[in-house]
């Protein structure tokens, strides 16, 4: 039998307690991020329809062959992109769900390329 990552738990707790406050709507969605030990995931979620309005991520194609000095650049640069994507369907204002995780390093980065591109939080 599997065990489970104590980690991995402790931050699936802090995503239910942090979701207990946190909602997107039709005028200001939500803004998820998830991140993995290579790349980082974020999406702009309507949760009254629950659909994805807009998803991005460093697997994408759209990044580009650029070359990045490492995962915080690349965060960041995903961020400008999901904000482009997401002005470009009339998105302005969303609300950041950290998913969990601190507010420092990528997501930090995907934040702050986020703001950069255009989105109000």
């Amino acid at each position: 039998m599997a065990k489970t990552n104590p980690k991995t738990v402790a931050r699936k707790k802090r995503v239910k307690r942090i979701r207990k406050a946190l909602s997107g709507t039709p005028e200001r969605p939500r803004l998820r991020v998830f991140k993995s030990n290579k790349h980082i995931y974020a999406q702009i979620i309507d949760d009254v329809a629950g659909h994805t309005l807009v998803a991005m991520s460093t697997q994408d194609k759209s990044l580009g062959e650029e070359t990045f000095k490492g995962k915080i650049s690349k965060a960041e640069k995903v961020g400008e992109l999901l904000a482009q994507k997401g002005k470009a369907q009339g998105i302005t204002t969303v609300v950041f769900d950290r998913g969990g995780y601190r507010y420092h390093g990528r997501v930090k980065a995907l934040s702050e390329g986020a703001r950069k591109g255009g989105l109000d939080f």
